[in-house]
């Protein structure tokens, strides 16, 4: 079974100084029929204009990722980190038994475009925790993992959160373990799955299928969730 979401059928708003799109339920937006997919509760497209941000607030009990795509997300949370988040990074947050934390574009100039992901824990109460790697940019590369996958940060769930970049006219398949399940997201660019046209901010459901056939139809950079 392939299900498209479309980016135009997003929750999105605009509220000056954020644009936000959500696949799934969250904040003022809620849709009974996008609750989520397996683990993954939320994606988020967000451009945060200069100079601004989320003050600090809490979470709890959920594995947040955090994908920048363009400018700079600076971080800092209640276990005392202080980062900044640039493109080709990727954050990993367990807020577990409870963290409180602050995103902010640093900028004076420049707006920062990131995709927040939360995913729900394999369990609760587990111990919050942060973790920053940078990532190539290009390619295929397993950037987060349940499963303890070589040069990937460590999520506490059975999910492998793979991003791919594809030049036009690029072919790929993805195998999924019988089972199993994905959710495919465009950040940018193109491509077919499986036959089906996607473009940027789109997001496709998959269960029931065992091959995912991609093929971009210009340059594409996506997200694939390989989800238990």
């Amino acid at each position: 079974m392939l299900k498209i979401r479309k980016a135009a059928d997003r929750g999105s708003f605009d509220h000056g100084w954020l644009q936000t799109s959500h696949s799934f339920s969250f904040a003022d937006y809620y849709d009974p029929a996008h609750m989520g997919f397996r683990s993954l509760r939320v994606i988020n497209d967000d451009v945060v204009a200069p100079g601004q941000g989320f003050g600090k607030h809490p979470h709890r009990d959920m594995e947040i990722v955090t994908v920048v795509l363009s400018g700079e997300l600076e971080h800092r949370d209640s276990l005392g980190t202080g980062a900044v988040i640039h493109p080709g990074e990727v954050q990993v947050m367990t807020a577990g038994t409870g963290i409180l934390h602050s995103e902010f574009n640093p900028s004076a100039t420049a707006p920062v475009h990131l995709y927040q992901i939360w995913l729900l824990p394999e369990r609760k109460g587990l111990a919050p925790r942060y973790e920053q790697r940078a990532f190539p940019t290009a390619g295929w590369r397993r950037l987060a993992s349940g499963s303890e996958a070589e040069g990937a940060l460590k999520i506490h769930q059975d999910a492998e959160l793979i991003r791919g970049t594809f030049a036009a006219g690029e072919t790929r398949d993805y195998v999924l373990t019988a089972g199993r399940h994905a959710w495919v997201q465009v950040l940018d660019g193109s491509l077919t799955v499986n036959g089906l046209a996607l473009a940027t901010g789109d997001g496709l459901a998959v269960s029931d299928e065992t091959r995912l056939m991609m093929r971009a139809e210009g340059p594409a950079d996506i997200l694939l969730f390989d989800l238990g």
